[in-house]
């Protein structure tokens, strides 16, 4: 085997497969066991790479991931070439065949179907977004982009507040049941997820709760806008290993430090303040002054959450 050199972000973008996608690969179903540098960083070598992007290919092409991690490199080329073959055939005898959607066209008719106060063409489009990019792009590269379109259209006028508020309830309900398979077991953490008072928009909150459950976490989802005692309240009654807060609007709320404060100081320390979304910037101080860990994408969030799993490393509040 050659030398295990290349960082993640370099297979990531050679493998066009997100970090995220590659760590769940090795540590799920060890696809690759990568080396590890003194700092614990990964590091891959040519042939993990070549592995990587032939099981790309191959579960794009329907295979489970489960079923083919582990197989032989040489028996995934096969796969590969197999699956490569059949999409062609196919391909050619169904010229005329829609090709599948991008990520874009689900976004735009999610857009459409909230103007519309479309609550069945909201969920139909989840759901083919869901089939068609999987659980995690459906998150990263739908929900995710939909919460940030919200805000952007409520700020200029172009929905209202019912809109926001139509597309959280139907948001709410689908990332429910579409969670539901990936259940932790009774042992697994629990993640307190709500938004504080004053924190209106509940988005971002939604899609913190399905990306953790998607991860294996028990998720206690509390909604938006809660006093800081009776969110501290949650996560002592569950026994919680963190408590995430999505911040969105607004970004200069003179009372949100205050609230930050009482929340950190009631929550006992073992538990981890994570915290999110667009106006997590405007409080940075805040944050900082509490001990927060703070993040900028789904990406931070799904590592900060595996760190927390891991009883040999702490950190920091």
């Amino acid at each position: 085997m050659t030398e295990a050199h290349l960082a993640i972000k370099v297979v990531a973008r050679r493998t066009g497969l997100s970090a995220h996608v590659i760590r769940i690969w090795e540590k799920r179903y060890g696809a690759v066991e990568p080396e590890r540098t003194g700092t614990n960083r990964r590091l891959y070598s040519d042939e993990q790479i070549e592995r990587l992007s032939l099981l790309r290919d191959i579960t794009q092409g329907g295979h489970s991931i489960g079923h083919v991690a582990k197989l032989p490199t040489e028996k995934l080329r096969q796969l590969a070439k197999e699956s490569h073959d059949t999409n062609g055939r196919a391909s050619r005898s169904r010229a005329a065949a829609p090709a599948v959607p991008a990520a874009h066209t689900f976004l735009d008719e999610c857009v459409a179907a909230v103007k519309s106060l479309d609550a069945r063409a909201l969920e139909e489009t989840l759901q083919r977004a869901g089939t068609d990019l999987g659980a995690q792009g459906l998150l990263q590269r739908v929900v995710a982009p939909l919460a940030q379109t919200m805000g952007d259209l409520w700020r200029d006028g172009t929905i209202t507040a019912a809109h926001e508020r139509f597309a959280s309830a139907v948001l709410r309900v689908f990332l429910g049941h579409a969670a539901k398979p990936f259940a932790g077991t009774e042992s697994a953490p629990v993640l307190v997820v709500a938004t504080p008072a004053g924190q209106i928009h509940e988005l971002g909150a939604l899609l913190v709760g399905a990306a953790a459950a998607n991860l294996g976490w028990h998720v206690t989802y509390l909604g938006a806008s809660l006093p800081a005692a009776e969110i501290a309240g949650a996560a002592r009654q569950h026994r919680a290993r963190a408590v995430a807060l999505s911040l969105v609007y607004p970004e200069d709320d003179p009372r949100l430090e205050g609230e930050l404060t009482r929340l950190h100081g009631s929550l006992p320390p073992e538990v981890t303040l994570l915290v999110g979304g667009r106006a997590t910037p405007a409080y940075r101080d805040a944050l900082e002054k509490i001990g927060a860990v703070q993040m900028n994408d789904l990406a931070q969030l799904y590592s900060a959450l595996d760190d927390l799993r891991r009883p040999a490393k702490k950190m920091n509040r």
